[in-house]
């Protein structure tokens, strides 16, 4: 295991913060564009963790070779924005929370549209900005 600089660290902490901004300021965003009746769904956390992974799936093949594996920036935005941003835990209380209230169809689709959405975005972007 290689020892991370203080840079690295500071970087992931201030990735982090602004990448769980920009998860609130994506929900906030679609909670005021999409009208009341679509609130059925949790569309502020699939956008989210479609994003970032969109982003993360970017950073990975063609990100290393900008900035460097080992670089701060690439820390930044990997572990920092891209983990900030995406989030696992409010993927999963939205789709318990949907299950106790009796919407298990919902709270299926959820699951079947995050995981296969964020797979499906992931090569996509991954296929598409491949370097070789």
């Amino acid at each position: 295991m290689t020892s991370l600089g203080w840079m690295t660290w500071l970087a992931v902490f201030v990735g982090g913060g602004l990448g769980s901004v920009m998860r609130l300021g994506t929900g906030q965003i679609l909670a005021a564009l999409l009208p009341q009746e679509s609130h059925w769904f949790p569309w502020g956390v699939l956008s989210a963790n479609l994003l970032a992974t969109g982003l993360l799936a970017w950073c990975l093949v063609a990100g290393g070779g900008i900035w460097g594996k080992s670089s701060p920036v690439w820390w930044f935005m990997t572990v920092g924005v891209c983990g900030g941003f995406s989030t696992f835990s409010a993927f999963a209380w939205d789709t318990m929370r949907l299950w106790q209230q009796g919407g298990w169809l919902v709270a299926g689709l959820n699951v079947v549209v995050s995981v296969g959405g964020c797979l499906f975005v992931g090569w996509w972007v991954s296929k598409t900005f491949a370097t070789s």
